[in-house]
Order: C-alpha cells, then sequence, then structure tokens
C-alpha cells in the first residue's frame, strides 16, 4: 500500500496546501507521512478530516489486509495518538479498544497524527529503515470508521524523499507535485507503496482490444540496472504466458501494473497480490543469480491480477478491515493460482520439464500423504486460513493432523482437472480459466462455489461437473493421478519404496534425548505407537537418540514390518514401545525417459500440448 507524508508545517499551513492541491474535491481525506526518524523505524503521520461525522467519531488501525486471510493486530505498532483542530488545538480523544480511538467535540476538519512503529518487511506489515520505507497500507494507516466516509477519495504526500534519496513506487495515482491519491477506502488499503531508490524496467503490451498498457519492475536491491533490466526480460515472458491463458490482460484502472520487490537478506520472505500491483518480499542477498526463485512468486502473483483480483468470490466482498473474511473458495482463488504459477514458468521456457516434475511431485504429495486430505474437504481447508494465513498463535495446534494447505490442495485438484479435460474432452484448464474470467472476472462479477460448477457445466456437462465438484470440491476423493499423469509420459511412484518409515519427528535435542516438540501425523508409526508432542525419545533399536538425523541413521537399512524398540520419557515416567516400521506414503513423478519407458507419439503431443508456450 502506499504512504502518505504532510509537510511538516503548522496545522492550518497543512491545511492550505490540502485545500490548494484539491479545489474539486475538498472533502478528500489527506494523508501525510513523514521520516524524521527512520533510523529507529519510526514514520510521524497525519490524516486531515475535513467534513468530520457529526457528532463523536472513531478513528482505528485495521485488523485484517487485503492478500490475508487471517487478523493481525496492526494497531501495536500506533502510539502517540492525538486528534486536533484545524488551528492545532487538543481535541477530546478516548482509546475505547486497542486499536480504536473515540474523537468528542470538534469543528469541521478534524487532524490525527500518530507515530508508527515498523521493521518488519514483507507484504503484511511495515518495514521502516533509512534505506527505504516499505509500506502496507492497513499496516500504516489509521482511517475513519464511519460508512459515510468509506467512499470518500483519498489523497497522499510522501515527505523526506529527498532527504534519504527514495523514489515513489505504488500503484496510487500519481496527481503531480509529489501527491497521490486513491478513489476510496478499499483502494487505498489495497495500494502498497514503496520509498527507496527503486530501479524500474517497464515496457509496453498492447492489449487485445488494442490498448497499450505498461507493465514494470520496481526493486529495491542490492543489484545493477543492467541486472534488473535483464531480469525484466524475463518477467516480461511470464507476463505474456499468462496473458495467453485468459486470451487478454485486466484493464488496469491507471493504465500500469507494478511489480513492487524489496530484495534483501533481513527481509521476511513473502508476497501479496494486489489490484494493479503485487507486493513481492524476498530474503535472497540480490536478483544475481537468483532470478529462477524469484520468478516463481512473480508468476503466482501477476496470476492473481485475474484471479483474486478481479475473478473474486463473493466471501472476500467487500473486503472488511475489522476482522478477517471467512472465505470457502480459497483452494479455487490461491490453489489454481499455484498451480498455475509453476505451469507458466515451465511454458515460457524458464524451468524444465525435470524441473516441474518435481513441482507435480509436490503437489501431489500434499494430497495423497498427510492425513488431512482424507478427512476434509478443500473448502474446510480453505475456511482455515481465517488461522493459519499467517495468523499468529502462541500455544500448541494440531494442524499436522487437521490440515493441508490450500494453496496445494487446490493447486492438486487444478492439475487433476486440467489433465482429465485433456484427456477426457479434449478441453484444458486454460478454456475453463478463460470461461471464468469472461463470466465472472472481466464483468466483475463476484463468484460461489456453484457459479464455478456451473461454468465448468456450461464447458463440459453437468453430469461431469457435479460429480467433480460433489467428489473432489465439497467431498475428500482423490484423483487417480497416476493414470493421469501417464498420458503425458509421466510416471509417479513411491519416492522410497522398500525402505522403513516411521514419520517425521518433530523436535530437538533436549532433556537427555529427542523432545518431540509438535504433534506427530496420526498416519505415522510414531503416531500409532503412541508417541507425540512432549515426549522424550531416548533410545530407538537400542541405540541413543540425540537429534533427528540419529534416528534416520538408526532405520536406514529397516524394511517395512520391521519393529523396532523406543524408549522414551515425559511426565508420567519412563516408557518403552515397539514402532512397526511402514513404507513411507510419499510419491515422487519422473518423465518416463528417465524411468527407462518408451514415450509414445501421443504422450509426447499431450506432454506439448499442457507444456508449451501459448504465446503466439
Amino acid at each position: 500500500m502506499k504512504k502518505i507524508v504532510l509537510f511538516a508545517a503548522a496545522a492550518c499551513c497543512t491545511f492550505s496546501v490540502f485545500a490548494q492541491t484539491n479545489t474539486k474535491v475538498r472533502n478528500s481525506l489527506y494523508y501525510a507521512v513523514s521520516f524524521p526518524n527512520a533510523a529507529h523505524h519510526e514514520a510521524e503521520v497525519t490524516l486531515t478530516i475535513p467534513d468530520a461525522p457529526q457528532g463523536s467519531f472513531r478513528v482505528r488501525m485495521s485488523r485484517s489486509s487485503p492478500g490475508r486471510y487471517a487478523t493481525h493486530e496492526f494497531g501495536k505498532n500506533v502510539y502517540n495518538v492525538k486528534a486536533t483542530g484545524v488551528d492545532g488545538e487538543a481535541l477530546p480523544l478516548k482509546q475505547v479498544e486497542g486499536d480504536v480511538y473515540e474523537v468528542g467535540d470538534h469543528a469541521n476538519i478534524v487532524k490525527i497524527s500518530y507515530t508508527l512503529f515498523g521493521n518488519h518487511t514483507d507484504g503484511t506489515y511495515v518495514g521502516i529503515d533509512q534505506s527505504h520505507a516499505h509500506l502496507n497500507m492497513p499496516a500504516s494507516l489509521m482511517w475513519v470508521a464511519d460508512k459515510s466516509m468509506a467512499n470518500r477519495p483519498v489523497k497522499f504526500e510522501f515527505n523526506d524523499l529527498d532527504k534519504y534519496g527514495w523514489k515513489v513506487a505504488t500503484q496510487l495515482k500519481p496527481e503531480g507535485d509529489n501527491v497521490y491519491s486513491a478513489p476510496n477506502l478499499q483502494y487505498m488499503m489495497d495500494s502498497p507503496t514503496e520509498l527507496s531508490n527503486v530501479k524500474t524496467n517497464y515496457w509496453e503490451v498492447v492489449n487485445t482490444n488494442g490498448k497499450k498498457q505498461k507493465v514494470g519492475v520496481a526493486i529495491h536491491s542490492d543489484d545493477d540496472q543492467a541486472t534488473v533490466d535483464n531480469f525484466a526480460k524475463m518477467v516480461q515472458k511470464v507476463v505474456l504466458e499468462e496473458k495467453a491463458v485468459f486470451g487478454e490482460q485486466p484493464d488496469y484502472d491507471y493504465g500500469t501494473y507494478t511489480f513492487l520487490d524489496d530484495v534483501h537478506p533481513n527481509n521476511f520472505g513473502d508476497g501479496m497480490e494486489h489490484r494493479n500491483s503485487t507486493c513481492i518480499v524476498d530474503r535472497s542477498e540480490k536478483i544475481a543469480g537468483n532470478e529462477k526463485d524469484l520468478l516463481g512468486t512473480y508468476s503466482h502473483e501477476f496470476f492473481h491480477s485475474w484471479n483474486v483480483e478481479r475473478i473474486r468470490p463473493k466471501s472476500l466482498e467487500p473486503f472488511n478491515f475489522e476482522h478477517a473474511n471467512m472465505s470457502s473458495e480459497l483452494w479455487f482463488a490461491e490453489g489454481f493460482t499455484q498451480y498455475y504459477g509453476e505451469l507458466i514458468l515451465t511454458r515460457a521456457g524458464i524451468n524444465s520439464v525435470d524441473d516441474y516434475t518435481g513441482t507435480i511431485g509436490g503437489l501431489v504429495n500434499s494430497v495423497l500423504a498427510p492425513p488431512a486430505p482424507a478427512r476434509y474437504s478443500q473448502t474446510q481447508m480453505s475456511r482455515d486460513a481465517v488461522f493459519t494465513d499467517a495468523g499468529v498463535a502462541v500455544d500448541a495446534t494440531n494442524y499436522t493432523n487437521i490440515f493441508t494447505s490450500y494453496y496445494v490442495y487446490g493447486g492438486a485438484t487444478a492439475l487433476a482437472l486440467d489433465l482429465r479435460l485433456r484427456s477426457e474432452f479434449k478441453l484444458t484448464l486454460d478454456d475453463y480459466m478463460r470461461q471464468v474470467w469472461l463470466t465472472h472476472g472481466k464483468p466483475e462479477k463476484a463468484y460461489t462455489i456453484p457459479d464455478l460448477q456451473a461454468v465448468l457445466a456450461k464447458l463440459t456437462n453437468p453430469k461431469f461437473a457435479a460429480e467433480f465438484f460433489k467428489d473432489y470440491i465439497y467431498g475428500v476423493k482423490k484423483s487417480n493421478y497416476e493414470a493421469l499423469l501417464a498420458n503425458a509420459g509421466l510416471v509417479l511412484q513411491k519416492a522410497a519404496p522398500g525402505k522403513g518409515w516411521l514419520g517425521r519427528i518433530p523436535g530437538r535435542a533436549g532433556n537427555g534425548g529427542l523432545l518431540i516438540t509438535g504433534s506427530t501425523s496420526s498416519n505415522s508409526p510414531a503416531y500409532k505407537a503412541g508417541l507425540d508432542a512432549n515426549d522424550t525419545i531416548l533410545q530407538i533399536d537400542g541405540k541413543d537418540v540425540k537429534d533427528a538425523a540419529s534416528i534416520n541413521d538408526i532405520i536406514k537399512d529397516k524394511k517395512p514390518g520391521d519393529k523396532v524398540g523406543v524408549s522414551y520419557k515425559n511426565r508420567t515416567g519412563s516408557h518403552q514401545a515397539t514402532i512397526v516400521l511402514e513404507e513411507s506414503p510419499s510419491v515422487e513423478v519422473i518423465t518416463f525417459e528417465k524411468a527407462g519407458k518408451a514415450l509414445t507419439q501421443q504422450q509426447k503431443d499431450f506432454r506439448s500440448s499442457w507444456l508449451s508456450s501459448k504465446v503466439k
């Protein structure tokens, strides 16, 4: 999102600047952000509210953010909150909740000012230092909690740019004279802003309707311009391949789409989609040498400019900044995007087929290996996002056994549907996504799950669509991935055939052995033997256990069915148990060629149609 800065002038002078800047829309809210203490991660924010609501009203920080599905306590990093009139006289202000303040008696114009702290550079929070101000708006901007204000236009001004050598990178509309704007609260909150010495590279893309638009990168990293320019050429390939899926690009509101990227080892990796931009944060040293890793996030997030930003579930409309919107559709919104994000890299020639088989194996494993997908549908996993999407919990959870990410769950479903459409209907998932785009995305008509089923029914037939959604979306049935992948000359096989497996043991050295620190998986031999969190494993098969690596060494020559004794202790005392080893449920995918199998012409054609470039 974008950041705003007001000139450090007297209150009356500040509003005078505002009034002169915006003579046509005098009721615009006006934010100003300055950075007198950037070295200590602080910004000073001022919000000027003309035509303030009559009587007492409330201002607040958000607890939710576009692109995130769990709540976050942004109010904890806001302090020194004050309310004044245009003349600088203090107004009554009461903190009624941790992140909510009530303004008492006031005149027509009210100014809210506060200090913002930010030292967590990712797509959700705020990162401020002398090198940059990385601003996600819900984590940055206090707003008026009054329905009458939701559609007020908003103006922004960024100060101290020359002081730090910063430029402005944002999807906010530039108005000139260092002023930016948003049409309303929703767009403002959806507009991340990077203030730094960004290096940019923009290029023109002509849409199918003949409209010329710009797409580009704005990167804050320790790379030279030549590296950024070369990387931009790789991004262009991704952009064109994704355009080919839908047949056209969205019409970006102000004619430009920007990849905002911050690359530094101190960051917290993330990617966050927005309507006309995406916020990407990477923990690499620099772009050079890490291009392929970065492009996976670029590909995923750009696909969101269709799927999520315009092909939008009703459950996310309108976005609520006071608590998390719960959605049953994230398997499609995020999962199908996850599938295409990796597929596009192969179509663009960035990843090889062998690279892609590893991705496919990961998707299939996500639904076949862990216990949760056998018990819970992907609609339920989508709803669990209110707890799992970077949600913060200090207490232990049982996610090992009750949750599988809707990203990979939905991605595996997209893979199966794509292969079935190709083999059973001579259609593709591209055809389906294009129809969803034309029906719901392009006209921006929010969808429900029955709407998605209706589009599939129109493309195939009602019986197929009804059964697919009953079995795989609402239900927990799993596709026959082995047969589906064979159509493309790919082999699905056990990852560790004939080898003994007792399950993953999350733990650390402690209490004289290996202290189990999290839940064991309910489909693992260790769980079946009674081992779980807070147990300390002392010995397995008579050998001391100090860490997870020692367990692997102990059972490396064991086979499924072998029994090993385990000595462990917990608060009830010392115990003995027997673990019956099994074969790991994990699978892998390799090409027929690697498996030493002959590839038919039909399989070659199927694979080429699926994985080759679609750019004409």
